[in-house]
């Protein structure tokens, strides 16, 4: 009996022991965790706080990180090529690389150049000639001869290429790929279909989007029209998806975002479409003053009209595509601008001797004078860190 009993006492003791290990052991794991979540939300709390001070930093000055000499010739243009610069005149082009290296020459005769350019991909014709290259920042892709006279093109970031060519009468909407083999045609007539003021392809090159204008018993219309060259489109006539139709209304401009998101800018209303394969109406903002200026990237459409505001010579009303239902952002700026564009939370407004930089909440982050004039500012995909291009260097400036 007293042997059953001291068993029963040695069992409770190491029960009792292993309820007390257990107990620790779950002390110690709790421990552990409260160490951890301490850590990580002071970590939360520590990026909380620079997110923050970053957001409201405003810059007064700008360093330059790296200076690259260049060559520039009388009668030449620069526009930007992806994170490239393409230099062109009536005599020839050629695109240079962020480290100065030419990546590519090629020489012709232009009279009046007609310039399509996607991302980092550049077709390049002349009004009225027959003669289309293409390029990307890289390399030479190819180059077209068409039948008759072209008046404008579109090129996608594949390479393919829409022209529109003259026949008379007859208007030819006709799309070749890289290597210049006629892939599609297209007649159109005035008292048809319409005369094509403007064309655009999506950057994968499978949608198209003409805007046609034509009169009807005296009234003026357009009608933008998307085509499909890929196995959608394959299943109906003349590849034509879908078509929307303005009466009363000129509209001389369209342009593809991304393979999904088009724009139209009428003379009173801009228009969104939205779709991959057959784009419908997303979105219309009305307005009732001229348009002086459009700028866009694959997100943002910045429509620039005078200002209503005494203080301010110019508003930009921005459209996030992202989001169709958000109101038009308006913002107001006085500088004499060559040119805008958007980057990332914000957009750049420049001319050859300032440049303002105004985040997408209003707050202006930077506004000052170049060191020397400047001919083209290209973003280079860090933050407040620039391209500048100058009649002598290549300078890459980061914001302080």
């Amino acid at each position: 009996m007293a042997d059953i009993k001291s068993y029963m006492k040695e069992k409770e003791k190491r029960e009792h022991r292993q309820e007390d290990y257990r107990e620790k052991i779950a002390r110690h794991k709790l421990s552990i965790f409260y160490k951890i979540l301490g850590i990580v939300i002071f970590l939360v709390i520590v990026a909380l706080f620079f997110y923050i001070q970053y957001k409201r930093r405003i810059y007064t000055d700008y360093d330059i990180t790296t200076s690259v000499d260049r060559e520039s010739i009388s009668g030449t243009t620069d526009v930007r090529l992806g994170n490239a610069v393409l230099t062109y005149s009536k005599d020839g082009a050629h695109c240079t690389g962020e480290k100065g290296n030419v990546n590519w020459n090629q020489t012709f005769q232009i009279q009046d150049a007609r310039l399509s350019v996607s991302g980092r991909t550049v077709a390049i014709g002349d009004y009225n000639g027959r003669n289309i290259y293409i390029a990307d920042s890289e390399k030479l892709i190819g180059e077209i001869t068409t039948a008759m006279p072209i008046r404008d093109l579109a090129v996608s970031e594949t390479g393919h290429v829409t022209a529109v060519l003259d026949d008379g009468e007859v208007t030819w909407i006709n799309t070749y790929n890289s290597s210049g083999e006629l892939e599609r045609e297209g007649r159109t007539h005035m008292d048809d279909s319409g005369y094509p003021m403007a064309v655009s392809m999506s950057p994968g090159g499978e949608l198209l989007a003409v805007a046609y204008v034509y009169v009807d018993a005296g009234v003026l219309k357009t009608n933008i029209a998307f085509y499909n060259f890929g196995p959608v489109g394959s299943n109906v006539s003349d590849f034509l998806v879908s078509s929307w139709g303005y009466t009363d209304m000129l509209i001389p401009y369209v342009r593809f975002m991304n393979d999904s998101t088009a724009f139209a800018v009428g003379d009173s209303r801009l228009m969104i479409y939205s779709g991959n394969h057959e784009p419908a109406p997303a979105m219309e903002h009305l307005y009732d003053r001229e348009v002086q200026s459009v700028f866009y990237n694959d997100r943002y459409i910045g429509l620039v009209f005078f200002s209503d505001k005494g203080e301010s010579r110019y508003q930009m009303d921005v459209y996030d595509t992202a989001n169709v239902n958000s109101r038009a952002k308006s913002f107001y700026f006085d500088l004499e601008y060559t040119d805008i564009f958007f980057g990332k939370g914000n957009f750049v407004v420049y001319n050859e001797t300032e440049c303002l930089v105004m985040s997408m909440d209003g707050t202006e982050k930077y506004r000052g004078d170049f060191m020397k004039p400047v001919r083209l500012m290209v973003p280079t995909g860090s933050a407040y860190r620039y391209m500048l291009i100058t009649d002598d260097t290549m300078d890459t400036i980061q914001l302080k």
